[in-house]
Parts: C-alpha cells; sequence; structure tokens
C-alpha cells in the first residue's frame, strides 16, 4: 500500500505521515491498528481526518452508511458498545469497526467470544481487567548524547542523536572528545574506549543506539507486563478452546519476554560497583575509626611487667623502651588492621576489584591511604563504564529482535480485546447473533437500545427473510403519535447495522439480508423552498430507483411538500422501489390512505401501531408490534381527550368543544 494513493492524501501529507512513524510500513501498520491519536498528532490532521485515514488503510470506506441519519446512528451504536472497552486503546481501535462486504470472519470471532464468556465468566472479566493496561507502543521523544560515527550517511539516526561522516585524513582518535560513540565500519580501534561502541557495518539498528532499544522497553513497561502475563497464562494453562487459543497465539514467540522484562534494571555486578563505589571514601574513613578505636581500647586494658633491672635500662635506653611498647602493641594493631582490611575485602566483593595488600599509610595513629583508596575508586569507575557499555549490548542484542514482536503482540492484543468488549456487551444487552440470508430483514423481539429505559420487545419482518405473511418488500407504517414508529424504525437500522458488522443484535432472533447500503431518510423539517425540494426529489428519486441491494428506511418523508403533492410524490417512489428486486424498503407515514390512492394499488402492505386508549395516569396504552395489514389510528383524539382531563377554565372547554368534532 502506498499512502499517497489513498484518497484525499497527496505526497505532502503521506510524507508528514511516514516521517511522523519513522517509516511507511510502521505508519501503515499503525493506521491498521486504529492508533488514532496519534495519527491526530500529525500537523494539519484533525481527529476526524485521522479516523477517516485510518479506515480507508483499514479497507472500510463508509459507503454501506448511505446517509447522514445511517452515520449517527452506526455513531451512537458503537459509544454504547465501546462503553465496555479495557481501555482507551480498545475503544479507538473499535472505531474501525465498520459495516464490512463479508462479515463471516468477525461473526466467527464474536462467536468464540460469547461462547467462551457463556462458559466462562468469571475468566473473561479477568481479561477484560488484565487489558485495562494494554496502550498503544510508543518511543520516548528524546534526542541521546551518544554520537554514531559511520563513514556511510545514516539520516534516520539524526532525530535521536548526532550522526558524523569522519572527514579526509581522520581517524577515531578525533572522537574521543566524545563521552559516547558508536563506531561503524572500519577505521575503528582496537580496543574501546570508554562508552564506546564497535559495530560492523552490518549491524542491527537495534544496536547502533541501544539506549532508544533499551528505553523502549521501560517506556512501554506498563503495556508489555500485559504481554508477559499472557505468555505467563499460557504456561499453566490446559484449557483448549478457539478463543483463548487464539489469544495464546498472539504472544508465540515471545516465551521467554518475562524473564527478559525482569533482566531490564538487573544489572547484577554493576548495582554492586555503583553502591561500592558511592560508599567507597566513607568504608575508609569509617575502618580508620575502627581500628584506632579498637587499638585504643586494647591498651585500655594492657599491662607491661617491667623489671628494676629493665626499668633502669628503659631509663638509659629510650630506644630499648620503644621496642619494648612496640613488642606490646604490635600484636594488637596488626589485628585490628587484618580486621579491617578483611572488611575492606567483603565491601569490594562482587566488583572484581581486589583489594591491595595494605590500605593504611601509618600504624598508630591508623590513617587511611588516600592514593591506594584513589586507585581503588578509578578501577571501579573503569569497571562501571565498561559494565554499564557490555551490560547496555547484551541488553540491547536480547531486546532489539524482540520488539516488533512485541509492537505487533500489542497490536493483536488491543485487536483481541474489542472481541472481549463485544462478548461483555452481549451479555449486559441479551444480544443474539442474527442469521444472514439473503433478502429482507426480521427481528423476534427487538429491543431498541439507546431509548435510556427498559424497551417493549417488537417483532418485525420485511422482505423474504420475514415470516409468512409478512415477506413484502415494501411496507408503510401508520399509527399512534409516540407509539414508537420512529423507534422501530431505528431498531431495523441498528439490526442491519449490526448485522453488517459480524455483530450481534438486541433480539431473541433475527434475520438479515445482506445489502450494500443502508438509507435512512430522516423526517424532513418543514415544507422546503422549491430548490430545495428539487435536490431532495432527485435525491430520493437516485436512491429508489438504483438496483444496488439496499434496505431504505424513510422516516415522514411528506413533509416535504404540502399534504397532497407529497402523497403523489412518494407513491412514485415506493412504485421505483418496488420495481428493484434487491430493494427493501419501510416508510412510516400519516398519509397512507392518500400514498395508496395515488399508487393506484390496493395490494401495497400497511401496517399499523395501535394506541388502544389512556391508562389510570392519562398515559397512551400502546401495542409497539405493528398489526399487519392494518391501518392505525393516528392519536390526535386521545391527545386531545388527555388535554380535556389535565386543562381547566377556558382551555378546558375549548379541548372539550374540539374532542366533540372527533365524534
Amino acid at each position: 500500500m502506498v499512502l499517497s494513493k489513498l484518497p484525499g492524501v497527496g505526497e505532502r501529507l503521506a510524507q508528514k505521515i511516514t516521517d511522523h512513524f519513522g517509516g511507511e510500513d510502521e505508519a501503515i501498520a499503525s493506521l491498521k491498528s486504529g492508533d488514532i491519536a496519534r495519527i491526530a498528532e500529525i500537523d494539519g490532521v484533525s481527529p476526524k481526518r485521522a479516523l477517516n485515514l485510518a479506515r480507508m488503510v483499514a479497507g472500510q470506506s463508509g459507503s454501506f452508511l448511505a446517509t447522514k441519519e445511517a452515520e449517527k446512528l452506526h455513531r451512537a451504536l458503537l459509544q454504547d458498545i465501546v462503553s465496555f472497552a479495557s481501555c482507551a486503546a480498545t475503544r479507538e481501535r473499535m472505531q474501525l469497526l465498520m459495516p464490512v462486504e463479508n462479515p463471516a470472519e468477525r461473526r466467527l470471532k464474536v462467536s468464540h467470544s460469547m461462547q467462551f464468556q457463556q462458559q466462562n465468566s468469571e475468566r473473561m472479566t479477568t481479561l477484560s481487567g488484565l487489558f485495562h493496561n494494554l496502550r498503544q507502543t510508543r518511543f520516548a521523544n528524546e534526542r541521546y548524547e551518544r554520537v554514531v560515527v559511520s563513514k556511510e550517511p545514516l539520516d534516520t539516526f539524526k532525530k535521536w542523536c548526532r550522526v558524523l561522516q569522519p572527514g579526509e585524513g581522520e581517524t577515531w582518535k578525533d572522537y574521543t572528545v566524545f563521552k559516547s560513540v558508536t563506531w561503524i565500519g572500519s577505521g575503528a580501534p582496537d580496543e574501546a574506549p570508554d562508552g564506546w561502541v564497535i559495530l560492523p557495518k552490518t549491524a542491527s539498528s537495534e544496536l547502533i543506539l541501544p539506549e532508544r532499544t533499551i528505553d523502549w522497553f521501560r517506556q512501554n513497561l506498563r503495556t508489555l507486563t500485559v504481554v508477559s502475563d499472557v505468555v505467563k497464562m499460557a504456561r499453566n494453562s490446559t484449557d483448549s478452546h478457539p478463543f483463548i487459543d487464539e489469544l495464546f497465539s498472539i504472544v508465540t514467540g515471545l516465551e521467554h519476554l518475562p524473564e527478559i522484562l525482569e533482566s531490564i534494571d538487573d544489572q547484577g555486578d554493576l548495582e554492586i560497583i555503583a553502591e561500592v563505589k558511592d560508599t567507597l571514601w566513607k568504608v575508609a574513613k569509617g575502618l580508620e575509626g575502627q581500628v584506632n578505636d579498637e587499638v585504643a581500647q586494647a591498651m585500655d586494658d594492657a599491662k607491661m611487667n617491667l623489671s628494676g633491672a629493665e626499668l633502669l635500662e628503659a631509663l638509659s635506653d629510650g630506644a630499648a623502651f620503644q621496642r619494648k611498647l612496640q613488642e606490646a602493641t604490635s600484636d594488637v594493631i596488626t589485628e585490628a588492621m587484618q580486621k579491617a582490611k578483611q572488611s575492606m575485602v567483603e565491601t569490594l566483593e562482587g566488583t572484581g576489584v581486589r583489594c591491595p595488600y595494605d590500605i593504611f599509610a601509618t600504624q598508630w595513629p591508623a590513617k587511611i591511604n588516600r592514593k591506594v583508596i584513589d586507585e581503588i575508586d578509578q578501577a571501579l569507575e573503569q569497571k562501571l563504564k565498561t559494565g554499564e557499555t557490555e551490560h547496555m549490548l547484551m541488553l540491547a542484542q536480547k531486546l532489539g529482535p524482540l520488539r516488533s514482536r512485541c509492537e505487533d503482540a500489542v497490536r493483536s492484543l488491543i485487536g483481541f480485546d474489542q472481541w472481549v468488549c463485544i462478548a461483555l456487551w452481549a451479555k449486559a444487552r441479551n444480544c443474539v447473533l442474527p442469521e444472514s440470508v439473503e433478502h429482507g430483514i426480521y427481528i423476534e423481539e427487538g429491543r431498541h437500545l439507546l431509548l435510556g429505559c427498559e424497551p417493549d420487545p417488537v417483532t418485525y419482518g420485511l422482505g423474504n427473510a420475514g415470516e409468512n405473511g409478512d415477506q413484502q418488500s415494501l411496507a408503510l407504517l401508520t399509527g399512534a403519535n409516540s407509539g414508537g414508529k420512529t423507534t422501530l424504525l431505528e431498531l431495523l437500522a441498528h439490526t442491519c447495522i449490526l448485522a453488517h458488522m459480524g455483530l450481534p443484535v438486541p433480539a431473541k432472533s433475527a434475520r438479515v439480508g445482506q445489502v450494500e447500503a443502508l438509507h435512512i431518510l430522516a423526517k424532513a423539517g418543514g415544507t422546503q423552498s422549491a430548490g430545495a425540494l428539487e435536490q431532495t426529489l432527485v435525491e430520493l428519486a437516485n436512491v429508489v430507483s438504483d438496483p444496488t441491494p439496499k434496505l431504505i428506511l424513510a422516516d415522514e418523508l411528506e413533509a416535504i411538500t404540502e399534504p397532497g403533492a407529497g402523497a403523489r410524490i412518494i407513491a412514485g417512489m415506493l412504485l421505483a422501489a418496488e420495481a428493484q428486486d434487491d430493494t427493501t424498503m419501510m416508510l412510516v407515514t400519516h398519509l397512507a390512505p392518500s400514498i395508496l390512492k395515488a399508487t393506484g394499488r390496493n395490494d401495497l402492505r400497511v401496517d399499523g401501531i395501535e394506541a388502544t386508549g389512556l391508562d389510570a395516569n392519562l398515559e397512551l396504552m400502546v401495542d409497539r408490534t405493528p398489526k399487519r395489514n392494518h391501518l392505525a389510528r393516528s392519536t390526535p383524539e386521545l391527545i386531545v381527550k388527555r388535554l380535556v382531563e389535565r386543562s381547566k377554565g377556558h382551555a378546558q372547554t375549548l379541548f372539550r368543544d374540539i374532542l366533540g368534532m372527533f365524534d
């Protein structure tokens, strides 16, 4: 796929997108995954355009939703479904759930997820909780102090670090002014200076800038932990179900990820070296004080027995007395210093740095040899620098090949989570997968999902999908104001949209014929001007005369002009629609008798939602399921009757007089 070939995407925008994602393949993968937020980060791309771009890349043009009203109902349905999603990434991904030409694959995935939900509801809830931490993966937006030196141009790295090409006569020594260097290809030093990485020309990009590779894993650790947890679940699972098998297949090739993730911040000896280096001088001064304290304490308890002759000798020969004193104290001092040296040896364990023979400059009072401690400190620094570079390279070598697999796994888990979401939604909304048929639509005890209250179930059908006697392709729906005509129209639209998305529908059972377009023609806002009426009629004519397989749901089209003309216009439109074998149409209207008269036909189907009266609270009593081939009364009489009961004074008298006119 070439981005610049997409409708509305020129060379300039395609380049912007490619640069933003770091490559065209990466851009297309991210667009397919529905990463709307990241697409919208691009200068000049709004969230709406980002969504359209993602849908185009996913191969979903949106042509099935042929009118703005159809698009509006689709958005409302999605909003209800995604409220069950585990995380924001899944909610974004599910914006790509459009009606598709062949929903068989989706139906299979949904069927597996619903079945697993029924059999393992607790585990499904656990999965939803686990996926709460899913996020789209990201690189950290930062530059690194590493300098990449290569005779070949490496422009892709210029966004993240400094990239240099050696000039004529330059050698590696000219670059020792830099602290961290990656030297690629010939001309490298035989022994790498501290902080340098020496690589061949064929080295992978993950090793050229190892800090960035490792930072990607650190940046996305929360999300990668989800992948790791799925790996652990796969290790311990003995289940076999298509749904859970698909989940575990996502992490194939990442079996060692949990242990590798644990090693990211586990630097082993480096941590010991860093800690020892930080505390070295404090430990040395502590040992100095320890030796002096121990010697002083030992001398407080020491006794020196001298004979008279020895005492006279000491008075005449001071040197001899000093020797006597030294003999009496040497063992104490030696023991204390040996103990201190052993403590230093233990301190340096695990660092790879040896403790010198003597760490003291003087015996009494004991003084630490600063030069010796400085040498230990420098050795630790050298070990730390070398170790950090080696550890970083080793880690980048392990992590680098896993990054693309991890990215794929995260995208797949977000895609998988949408089936978890749909199963939870279907359970909560009591939905079932509809039967896919060739023509028409039928719902048994269907329920409108978005009324904000408990809906009355409705059974209704059109076309070959309908029950016997209800298989006409066209029907006029008549009846009570506020009786549920528009609600039934929207319920049919919901069912058609969900079925073509491959999703379950809110009904006890349903059959839905495959069509290429859904046209919802909304109730007009009032009588139109001549120009607007002409445009509306052209649009209607194009819809009803088009042989494309479609479902048309129209709501009181007569409002486009005066009733008499409106009835004749609609009659012509109905007859044109009837002539199209693959068209199914329902029209909500208050002008059924006039429309039938204008067609000159008496065999067109007319269904009615009848209001039977007012209950004790003066609310309409309505049978929401239409009566077949029945012209239902509208409700103005009942409304006026209610107003008589609720009004007072002159208004009540007026409404009583009007009510009498209905007799």
